[in-house]
């Protein structure tokens, strides 16, 4: 079922919410006099049809696999659904230690889209972007955005973000600066420029430098007067005083010009941050169904989680290579992520050609003038507190990115400071940023009062959370996680002896965490006709190679066994990072189907880790063997203390030799389930019997 446009506007009063995070039942109303009385003019209603009942039946799937599943619905006067907003419980947990720069992102809220929808996001500790929250967007009246904030703010306990992009929206604007008050707002540049293109076609054909000078003026200038300057040449040169969209940017510069906000955190590591890329580039695009939509949206987490992962791993595994004799650069070498640190040793490696001057000052507080070596055309004043060790610089940096700049560690460096004061080590950047309460921690309750009783449930399930994340992220993390887990259960039940009332049964001791989402897409909503997806597991998006194109030579599985091999301490195996495979002669007899499995592998023997795939051809007789030894494998790492294998996969090239060749990899527990739920379904593919297909004649016949 598609999202239906068609329709008469919505009634405006009385809109009802639906808000569930361990409430799917509570129903409140908005106040009448909190509601906007204007609706932009020709906005048709729109609505999920029957889809809406599906997405219902998904939001409480959701929650009931994790309590932390947080989702709230609008509702308009007929009591359907107008607007919705989720988030999961790992989307909730990243804002709590990144949330104090986001992104409305609005690209996908257009009618072309048959799922107008809009994503919270923002950029980790690696400079990745990533997923906060995300709301589908039926009515986009100002009373509905104020009611998306406010409804994002409750899911994210009521941490406000030190600053936000949007797009121009006039009701985005409003309810932003209600709900936002305190909050940096800009707009997103990309977007004010879009009309660009066809407003200035004329002058960019005539004018092919114009493009590059304007980039410049808006990106690469400093100051305000800098820009002031640049665009008024900019004018001047190719006689554009009278260009009246031109003009309208000018007077609406503070708004979306960066240099009007680099006194602001927007949390910008690479210079010229493209704020037009989405998070779900890729995933989604003008003809993806609400049914789809959700399989992406959950393929396009679990991209992102195991991007981080591979961040993480990566900061870790391998160590930066220092270009400097500096202290200061050893000490960010071991606090910073990689990506972070390339950016700082950059800003350190060029204050070699820079100078300093002090132009004025006393033991106090002292003003200098930087400048690059033999170029005093562009210079920089940096003031420098002694006592407080706190430098602020004309370019503002690291206000604006959190990464000190090479005009202020040239002054530390003529000044002697030889190591980073810690209120300039930005906690979100570095290697620990994660660990702890993030970017506010949470405030302490009374356990007095039953109501604060639920509080204290939630923070003990938004902990919990964390936690999950961080034990499975491999198997030795998830026994210890799950160790500890066992042995507080049993402090728990010791303290609740000493407890002199007993407090009403809500214990979460005999749950589970959840596990991350699964590999394998939603079942929730039948296969629709126009996924067409050749069975590739982890499809991002991009279209999947035919098998024909695939030129492999025919690998055949020999074996699979376990094979645990010398202690972990003396080797480092490969890690299976994803499977995929593709179905080969799908439609013919059963004899002759056959598949292509492509195993990715990621190598952490080398520095810096690498991937490599492994290709073998498969059919349903050489399966079965296949099968049957995993699963052996599978009931083997059911036990406690076998957390995860090494797979030995011996195969035959039977069109050049008959030389066996081996592929030995290490795998986890819940991969290998993984993996064997995979392969069973490829199984039952190709022994899935072809109905023979019907001529032309006999169709017609039985009609």
């Amino acid at each position: 079922m598609y999202v239906s446009m068609d329709g008469n506007r919505p009634p405006q009063e009385n809109r009802g919410i639906r808000n569930s995070v361990g409430e799917p039942n509570r129903v409140t109303k908005i106040h009448p006099a909190a509601i906007n009385s204007t609706i932009r003019p020709n906005m048709h209603k729109r609505t999920l049809g029957r889809d809406a009942h599906n997405l219902l039946e998904y939001f409480k799937k959701m929650q009931a696999e994790n309590p932390g599943f947080f989702y709230a619905i609008q509702l308009d006067d007929d009591n359907r659904m107008s607007n919705v907003f989720w988030a999961d419980a790992r989307s909730r947990v990243a804002y709590s230690h990144f949330g104090d720069a986001i992104t409305f992102d609005t690209n996908y809220r257009v009618h072309q889209y048959r799922v107008p929808f809009a994503p919270f996001t923002g950029v980790n500790h690696h400079g990745q972007m990533i997923l906060f929250g995300c709301a589908i967007l039926l009515d986009e009246s100002e009373a509905s955005f104020l009611w998306l904030f406010k409804t994002f703010l409750t899911a994210m306990n009521d941490r406000h973000p030190a600053s936000i992009i949007t797009d121009r929206d006039k009701a985005i604007q409003v309810a932003v600066s209600q709900v936002f008050p305190e909050t940096r707002h800009c707009l997103n540049k990309w977007n004010v420029l879009r009309a660009g293109q066809e407003k200035l076609a004329h002058i960019c054909l005539s004018h092919p430098s114009f493009q590059v000078e304007l980039y410049n003026c808006i990106n690469l200038t400093e100051t305000i007067e800098e820009f002031e300057f640049s665009w008024s040449s900019l004018v001047d040169k190719y006689d554009l005083k009278g260009q009246e969209w031109l003009q309208s940017l000018y007077d609406s510069r503070a708004q979306w010009v960066p240099v009007y906000f680099r006194d602001s955190f927007f949390a910008e590591i690479s210079p010229n941050h493209a704020f037009d890329a989405s998070f779900f580039d890729g995933y989604v695009n003008q003809q993806t169904t609400l049914p789809m939509f959700f399989r992406q949206y959950e393929r396009a987490l679990e991209v992102s989680f195991q991007r981080e992962l591979e961040a993480d791993f990566d900061t870790i595994c391998t160590t930066p290579v220092l270009r400097t004799p500096s202290p200061m650069e050893k000490q960010a070498a071991d606090l910073y992520t990689k990506k972070v640190f390339t950016k700082f040793q950059e800003e350190l490696v060029e204050t070699f050609v820079y100078t300093a001057n002090r132009i004025e000052g006393d033991a106090t507080v002292s003003t200098f003038r930087v400048a690059k070596f033999e170029d005093d055309d562009k210079e920089y004043t940096v003031t420098l507190n002694y006592g407080d060790m706190i430098a602020n610089c004309s370019c503002q940096m690291f206000e604006y990115s959190g990464v000190l700049c090479r005009h202020v560690l040239t002054v530390f460096t003529v000044t002697n400071v030889l190591t980073l004061p810690p209120h300039y080590i930005l906690g979100r950047w570095t290697v620990k940023a994660k660990a702890g309460h993030g970017i506010a921690g949470p405030s302490t309750e009374s356990s007095s009062k039953p109501e604060i009783l639920t509080s204290r449930y939630n923070n003990l399930c938004r902990e919990a959370i964390k936690y999950a994340e961080e034990g499975a992220v491999a198997s030795e993390t998830y026994s210890a996680a799950l160790a500890a887990l066992r042995e507080g259960i049993k402090k728990v039940a010791a303290a609740k002896k000493n407890v002199a009332k007993v407090s009403p049964t809500n214990s979460q001791d005999g749950k589970k965490a959840s596990a991350p989402a699964s590999d394998a897409p939603s079942l929730l909503w039948p296969d629709q006709e126009e996924v067409i997806r050749n069975f590739n597991l982890n499809d991002n998006g991009a279209s999947t190679q035919s098998v024909a194109d695939l030129n492999l030579p025919r690998m055949f599985p020999v074996s699979v066994q376990r094979d645990d091999g010398p202690p972990g301490n003396l080797v480092v195996l490969p890690c299976l990072k994803s499977m995929t495979w593709v179905m080969e002669n799908k439609n013919s007899t059963t004899g002759n189907r056959g598949g292509v499995i492509n195993l990715r592998l990621q190598d952490y023997s080398k520095t810096p880790s690498s991937e490599f795939e492994v290709k073998f051809n498969v059919s349903r007789v050489s399966l079965e063997p296949m099968l049957k030894s995993m699963a052996y494998i599978s009931d083997q790492l059911a036990a406690p203390p076998n957390t995860f294998a090494v797979i030995n996969l011996k195969l035959n090239d039977t069109e050049t030799t008959s030389e066996e060749s081996e592929v030995k990899f290490r795998i986890s527990r819940d991969t290998l389930g993984a993996m064997l739920r995979s392969m069973a379904y490829i199984h039952e593919q190709l022994a899935n019997t072809v109905e023979p297909s019907v001529e032309p004649q006999q169709k017609k016949q039985r009609k």
